[in-house]
């Protein structure tokens, strides 16, 4: 039977050093399936019997990378090296373009010439060669020694390129003077390269940072101790000591440190971590509760099912490390022309070479060599390295405008195929919070003779409705406290688990509850309250119910209200082509109640964390692009699995760091980005499209005047100075192209 693994990697340089692995350990005994995720950092193994972990580690490491097998933590040494590269490039980046500045100005300054400038230009472009380009040239050499290309060999060859011939130029003018040629140096061309490519590694990099630590985060919701239960008493021991089958005691206000089945007193107990619902669960014999969740005023006494790396919790952490590793690495379309792109200007440049000595023998070599080089210079991949970052710079700006955080450079690229997103329901569609709906008062009894008294039993009850109970009474009371207080204290006191709760003042009794307790008080009900009842019943609402005796004064209808901009996100999203699925841990009712309000075709409701992944999973092997939004832990599982994952500012942390795209509006408004960020992405890709096209367009125009194909029948070519006044040009464009991005309604 296969089984699965996630390990971190370390020293991975691009998409191709991913893929090199990938391949390496595919052909591992006992490796049935390997995928590595560059992005992530991660690689998945599925595996059988036979398979040696160890053996994966020294083979990987053979190849010039590492791989983390320690099953204790492995991710903090991940993230530890992660943060420490990310340190020394970002002061590679400063002193690269400390360097790049003044080397730019100089170059630009053409009709600026005093001695020694393309001496100081040739020293420039030499250390930022050296001090941020060697990266660059060691990967190109990795891959060359695998027969393969990508964006760094483009980097390497284009820099090494523009450097070498300025070189050349600079110590024998002569020569091209010899040939009525300009002696010209392309030092700035060289560095350029390499600080742009740099500054976009470092965006690479800010993205990536801080998923590892989310987790680690985590993982300490749940309390390092615990209070083991013995014969003598209780003690305090350290979670890791305890083992399944002992008894622990949840204090309240605490936080359950195992997985468990409740087998001593009741509780409510706050599940919102795990299934996003804000309202507290109701806990006695029988129950079960999972780690990391909270105890709200009640004791309870806890026999241990799980502990450790066996909690809801920990399986929650490796399903999102494991849906994160298994994602397919998202290339660039660049890296993948790069492949054949730069072989292809190699055997040009070669060819053009051997033709021109061919047909005009040595007395061609002069205009042969000018020509092979031309094409060398004006391949340089400049525009072809800006034309997907800088779209997705001026996208990302135009973004955080409109209160969009984009974390994934990719996500921007990959929502604009999505054609389907779900939706979780509480905090994302929802405020996250129970708030009182509508209300019905009593015509026979004034309320100012018991609101106060309604208002002091609310205050000491934990349920979790009181809160929103109290609260409207305060708005009713509107802010003057002295209204509502009343003086002395209950006679009696006493909470109907799963019911609500009787007291009795003055002398008198009354009750709180919902329809159960109603039901048992025999209450009778007028026809509007009848006809209240019966519509908040439908649309999910929670009934608390107040009253003496059979006579019902007050009735609140409590609900997690519907965010106001809601139903026209959907409208939208629907407008745009996209699918709109809801997934709820709630029951079916509310699910129904809010898909019909809000116009969703696709609902489910009752879902767990695994059961949310597994629903993403679904619409992605029906050959859908989809994209998951949510705010919670529960939502992270699926938010690691979609192919954009996008997050509420307001949200857990675990859920922003695993998504690539946040929103980071109000709290009311802050769903209705979602739909500008597709047709931001929308518009972001078109441009690149067209980017690459001008990118492309311009290298083969270029190659073939560079190449002198045109010279023997209307005498055109192009020397070098031009070719490299081409290239910049097609920077200019392209980059000028990206600008648009900035204008225009989102």
């Amino acid at each position: 039977m296969s089984q699965h693994a996630v390990y971190p990697l370390l020293k991975l340089h691009c998409a191709g050093c991913a893929h090199r692995v990938e391949n390496i350990a595919a052909k591992q005994p006992g490796v049935e399936k390997a995928s590595a995720n560059f992005a992530a950092g991660l690689l998945n193994v599925e595996y059988n019997d036979t398979f040696e972990p160890e053996k994966l580690q020294k083979v990987i490491q053979n190849a010039g990378y590492d791989l983390i097998i320690d099953n204790r933590d492995p991710f903090t040494e991940q993230e530890k090296e992660n943060r420490r590269l990310y340190a020394v490039l970002k002061k590679k980046v400063l002193v690269t373009w400390i360097l790049a500045v003044p080397l730019m100005v100089l170059g630009m300054a053409h009709g600026w010439h005093f001695p020694g400038k393309d001496l100081i230009m040739m020293w420039l472009s030499f250390f930022i060669l050296y001090i941020g380009g060697r990266q660059f040239i060691r990967s190109a050499w990795m891959m060359a020694r695998q027969w393969s290309a990508n964006m760094d060999t483009l980097v390497a060859i284009s820099a090494l390129v523009s450097f070498v011939f300025s070189l050349f130029t600079l110590c024998f003018p002569q020569y091209w003077q010899r040939n009525n040629l300009e002696a010209h140096v392309y030092f700035e061309a060289s560095g350029m390269i390499v600080a742009f490519v740099l500054l976009g590694k470092l965006m690479e990099g800010r993205a990536k940072n801080g998923t590892s630590k989310a987790l680690q985060d985590l993982m300490h919701l749940q309390p390092d101790t615990a209070f083991l239960i013995e014969e003598n008493g209780e003690r305090e021991v350290p979670v890791v000591e305890l083992e399944p089958g002992q008894r622990v005691s949840v204090h309240p206000g605490a936080q359950v440190p195992v997985d468990g089945v409740v087998s001593g007193g009741s509780s409510y107990v706050d599940e919102s971590m795990i299934t996003g619902e804000p309202i507290a669960v109701y806990k006695e014999a029988g129950s079960k509760v999972v780690a990391g969740t909270v105890n709200q005023k009640g004791r309870l006494e806890v026999d241990i099912t799980g502990v450790g790396q066996g909690t809801v919790l920990a399986g929650i952490v490796r399903m999102v490390r494991q849906a994160q590793g298994s994602k397919a690495p998202v290339q660039r379309i660049a890296d993948k022309v790069a492949a054949v792109f730069v072989p292809v200007i190699l055997v040009l440049s070669v060819l053009t070479l051997a033709v021109w000595l061919i047909v005009g023998g040595t007395a061609e070599f002069n205009r042969a060599l000018v020509c092979a080089l031309s094409v060398l210079v004006i391949a340089c991949p400049c525009a072809l390295g800006l034309a997907t970052p800088t779209a997705l710079m001026v996208g990302m700006g135009r973004a955080a405008q409109n209160h969009i955080l984009i974390k994934d450079a990719s996500a921007l690229e990959n929502l604009c195929h999505a054609a389907a997103v779900a939706l979780d329901k509480t905090g994302t569609l929802t405020m996250g919070r129970p708030e009182v709906s509508d209300y019905w008062l009593s015509e026979n009894v004034p309320a100012s003779e018991w609101l106060p008294l309604f208002a002091l039993a609310e205050r000491k009850n934990d349920h979790p409705l009181a809160f929103a109970a109290v609260k409207w009474v305060e708005n009713m009371g509107q802010g003057d406290s002295s209204a509502l207080s009343l003086s002395g204290d209950f006679e009696k006191y006493e909470t109907l688990a799963g019911k609500g709760l009787e007291f009795s003042y003055q002398g008198k009794e009354y009750w709180i509850g919902g329809m159960s307790l109603l039901q048992e008080k025999k209450a009778v009900l007028s026809e509007i309250l009848q006809q209240k009842t019966e519509a908040w019943q439908q649309k999910a609402y929670s009934l608390v119910f107040f009253g003496q005796g059979d006579e019902v004064w007050l009735a609140l209808g409590v609900s997690d209200k519907i965010k106001p901009c809601a139903a026209a996100v959907v409208q939208r999203l629907q407008k745009q082509g996209i699918e709109v699925h809801l997934l709820t841990g709630d029951h079916e009712r509310a699910a129904a109640a809010l898909a019909s309000e809000l116009g969703i075709k696709h609902y489910k409701a009752g879902v767990l964390p695994q059961e949310k992944q597994d629903y993403i999973k679904a619409l992605q092997e029906q050959g859908k692009k989809t994209a998951m939004v949510g705010d919670g832990i529960n939502d992270s599982q699926a938010l690691a699995c979609a192919d954009v994952s996008v997050a509420l500012k307001r949200g857990t942390d675990i859920a922003m760091n695993v998504a690539s795209v946040i929103l980071v509006g109000d709290e009311e408004n802050d769903i209705a980005a979602l739909p500008k960020t597709v047709a931001l992405s929308r518009r972001t890709y078109r441009i690149i499209k067209q980017n690459l096209f001008w990118a492309f367009i311009y290298n083969v125009i270029g190659i073939v005047l560079a190449s002198g194909v045109f010279y023997p029948f209307f005498g055109w070519t192009l020397n070098p100075m031009i070719a490299s006044a081409a290239m910049a040009f097609s920077s200019v464009s392209v980059v000028s192209n990206s600008l648009r991005l900035k204008f225009g309604k989102v």
